[in-house]
């Protein structure tokens, strides 16, 4: 097996545009999902679309999911954005997550110090993985349930790499090359429920528990990836405020670590750690309610503001 066999797959296709003729000169690229509201004049109304976010204003690429379009790379983003005609205000949208079925999504625990030390854990000296269940994507700005079986739901504010090309064994040195992007995310997790078994899965992977977004930020946007503040918000005050800096391990050794057990493919979501200042760690404990509002901010990727609501009546399907 060899560390530099490296695959990458290409397949893009132009949407129709139509409307207005602008032209975007888009230095860097924040890609994403968007719906317009049912009140919307003329056939676009209620629909969803992909967008590229541009100052104030998005623009419409039609129903192109952003992993198809990030697999070409940034150069070919920005064609398809040169080609686009229709845009709306940012404000007259609904911002959908990015990445509303990725194959995998993967996250590892205990991976910055401060955290390690409010948990009261030993520092892995092996990254720790888990995975959380796809089904609990949701967007940048859809209400975060409490379940009906717990009431120790807890916030973790991460930073979320978007893979971009299929690779395997991938070594740390070129792991920057299988990046599509970064996003924000929301680990929100089910304390009771994550101890109850080792592998953490249950815990993580309750439905709406997986905020994505607010888009996907171009590796060629957000620089260095380990130079970034994150916060977490609860409310308005601060609980989580740090570097990606204090990662233990980088998003590099990450990519290395989880593309020699298995091949990752576009449009994985693998995210990335937490900081110190989750909830079940202070003293009291501090758990969503109902009410509360979570915000959570990387600088140069964006930021993500989830409600938090009683899980609905409704939620039985079978």
């Amino acid at each position: 097996m060899r560390r530099d066999d490296i695959v990458g797959e290409v397949d893009v296709h132009k949407p129709s545009v139509r409307g207005r003729d602008e032209t975007s000169s888009l230095a860097c690229v924040r890609i994403t999902r968007f719906r317009l509201p049912d009140a919307t004049p003329g056939p676009a109304a209620g629909r969803g679309a992909t967008g590229i976010v541009e100052g104030d204003e998005i623009l419409d690429l039609g129903t192109m999911e952003p992993v198809e379009l990030l697999t070409a790379g940034p150069d070919a983003v920005r064609a398809v954005a040169r080609d686009a005609r229709t845009r709306y205000l940012l404000d007259e949208v609904e911002l959908l997550a990015p990445v509303p079925n990725p194959r995998k999504f993967l996250a590892i625990g205990i991976n910055y110090a401060d955290h390690i030390r409010e948990t009261g854990r030993e520092a892995p000296t092996f990254p720790v993985f888990f995975n959380k269940q796809v089904t609990c994507v949701t967007g940048p700005h859809d209400p975060i349930q409490i379940p009906r079986v717990s009431s120790d739901v807890d916030f973790e504010g991460e930073l979320g790499i978007v893979i971009g090309r299929r690779c395997r064994h991938v070594p740390v040195e070129r792991a920057h090359e299988v990046i599509a992007g970064y996003l924000v995310v929301n680990d929100v997790t089910v304390r009771d429920w994550q101890y109850r078994s080792p592998t953490w899965t249950l815990g993580k992977s309750f439905d709406t528990h997986g905020p994505t977004g607010p888009w996907i930020t171009t590796s060629d946007e957000v620089g260095d990836p380990q130079d970034l503040r994150i916060r977490t918000l609860l409310n308005g005050e601060t609980m989580q405020d740090a570097s990606t800096s204090e990662m233990i391990f980088g998003c590099s050794d990450q990519i290395a670590t989880l593309s020699t057990a298995f091949t990752l493919e576009p449009g994985d979501v693998v995210s990335t750690g937490t900081p110190a200042g989750v909830g079940f760690a202070r003293q009291p404990p501090v758990f969503l309610r109902a009410g509360d509002t979570v915000r959570i901010e990387i600088d140069g990727v964006g930021a993500i503001e989830n409600p938090v609501v009683d899980e609905p009546a409704d939620t039985q399907v079978f």
